[in-house]
């Protein structure tokens, strides 16, 4: 590989333009809270039960690793954002430190996956509607879903953002009200009911009665939860000052993306054995039912709802700016450059939300077979992805400090030692996920997704070769 001072620019200025929208759309608050909304989802909320019956106790490490690395990775991608804030993120990124194949295949990539995505949490949000309301079918309450969101995403930057503060805030105040039931109930602070204690931690099996095979399991399988906020430097373009409103909601979300994630599983483990079967199947349910807070199932409901439209609502922005991304660069078709009159591109969202229909009616059609190909195609596209950025990092940080110095406003902390150090963890995660019999498949798929959308964009890069 050739170094950095002897590569031409991988991307003319020509290639990479200002982000869409109007200028002052979206403010400090509204990055700081979907920045942190992004992070907290069903993975957290639903998926840490099954970290907890492959590790038990342990599970703290894999989540505390997991997050150590998606902060180490957030502060990456943060310290890019500020010196280049771009529409197209980690993609554009990637095309200006490695290449345009490489901005080409990552943006290609994150645009399937979130597509993908959106059928899980529209299904998703359905079903939990069509128990309430079993008269409505579910693939109407889907339809419902998707058609408000892409109104609000069609409407102004403004909309999506008001959307996403308050479905985070909603997010956060139920982890924040669990956190105090919790310490409540480890202290015995609540009426009529003992103090957990530090019991549960070492009295079935010990700390670890999987040993460290059971953290590191625990690990691979909480590791995706903390995706999505990634989205917070791809809505960062369309703010007030990306400047400073990335920079100030990068060191307060970070620490307390751990804070709720490590603290929110710390309080399963220590209220109720990990072996409990309703931990391993709804472990925030469990805690609060133990608790004794009436209809303590349908108020996580209720959490989980907001947190999967949510989801639907960054997804489609995110999918749909960087399509639109794309097309500015001249790596999708044209037509899906043209913005609204309010700095919307429409064209982008029709398209993004048009692919997600596609693959909610292949998920009620084939769930198990086309469908479940499509998500083992796109499992470990998050992973890639990080990787992604810290080659990008790794390279554009040393153009940096050479060529633009004032542009290092956000720095990453303990460059290069912890940026290689996050690169071969990943490298490492990814290797174990294709060890795993249960992840192989999710592996190989994105790997084969992988290869076909490089060697497209290689192609791409030596047809158009300037």
């Amino acid at each position: 590989m050739s170094s950095p001072t002897k590569n031409r620019p991988a991307a003319p200025p020509s290639r990479l333009p200002a982000p869409p929208g109007r200028p002052g759309a979206l403010g400090t608050r509204h990055l700081t809270m979907i920045g942190l909304g992004g992070a907290i989802g069903s993975g957290l909320f639903v998926g840490s039960g099954a970290g907890i019956a492959v590790a038990g106790p342990g599970i703290l490490i894999s989540f505390l690793g997991a997050g150590l690395l998606a902060v180490l990775v957030m502060r990456m991608m943060g310290e890019m954002a500020v010196a280049f804030p771009d529409a197209g993120s980690f993609s554009a990124h990637a095309e200006r430190a490695i290449g345009r194949w490489a901005g080409f295949t990552v943006g290609w990539l994150y645009w399937i996956l979130m597509s993908v995505v959106l059928a899980i949490e529209a299904t998703g949000a359905a079903v939990i509607v069509h128990a309430w309301v079993p008269a409505v079918d579910t693939w109407l309450w889907v339809l419902l879903f998707m058609a408000g969101l892409t109104a609000a995403n069609l409407a102004a930057v403004g909309m999506f953002g008001e959307f996403e503060y308050r479905f985070a805030c909603l997010k956060v105040g139920a982890i924040l009200g669990f956190l105090v039931l919790g310490a409540l109930a480890v202290t015995g602070a609540l009426p009529g009911q003992e103090a957990a204690g530090l019991g549960n931690l070492t009295a079935h099996g010990g700390f670890l009665p999987r040993g460290w095979d059971g953290v590191l399991s625990g690990l691979l399988s909480v590791v995706f939860a903390f995706g999505g906020m990634e989205i917070v430097t791809l809505a960062a373009a369309e703010s007030k000052d990306p400047v400073h409103g990335l920079t100030r909601a990068m060191r307060t979300v970070v620490w307390r993306l751990l804070v709720f994630s490590v603290g929110s599983v710390a309080v399963v483990v220590l209220v109720l054995p990990w072996n409990d079967s309703q931990v391993g199947s709804s472990p925030f349910v469990a805690v609060l039912e133990h608790v004794g807070l009436p209809g303590a199932a349908q108020l996580m409901n209720v959490v989980l709802l907001a947190a999967l439209l949510s989801a639907l609502n960054a997804n489609l922005y995110a999918a749909s700016r960087m399509v639109h991304s794309l097309a500015e660069r001249g790596d999708a078709p044209r037509a899906l450059r043209r913005l609204s009159a309010s700095g919307v591109p429409r064209r982008a969202v029709l398209v993004s939300v048009a692919f997600g229909f596609v693959s909610v009616l292949l998920n009620f059609q084939w769930p198990d077979s086309v469908f479940m190909w499509m998500l083992n195609a796109v499992g470990a596209i998050g992973l890639v992805v990080w990787i992604a950025v810290a080659v990008s990092q790794l390279r554009l940080r040393a153009q940096l400090e050479r060529e633009a110095p004032q542009r290092l406003v956000l720095r990453m902390w303990g460059f290069p030692g912890l940026t290689i150090a996050a690169l071969l963890a990943m490298v490492l995660v990814l290797v174990l996920l294709a060890a795993e019999e249960s992840s192989r498949p999710q592996v190989v798929g994105t790997g084969i997704l992988t290869a076909v959308v490089l060697a497209v964009g290689v192609m791409r890069q030596r047809r158009h070769r300037p």
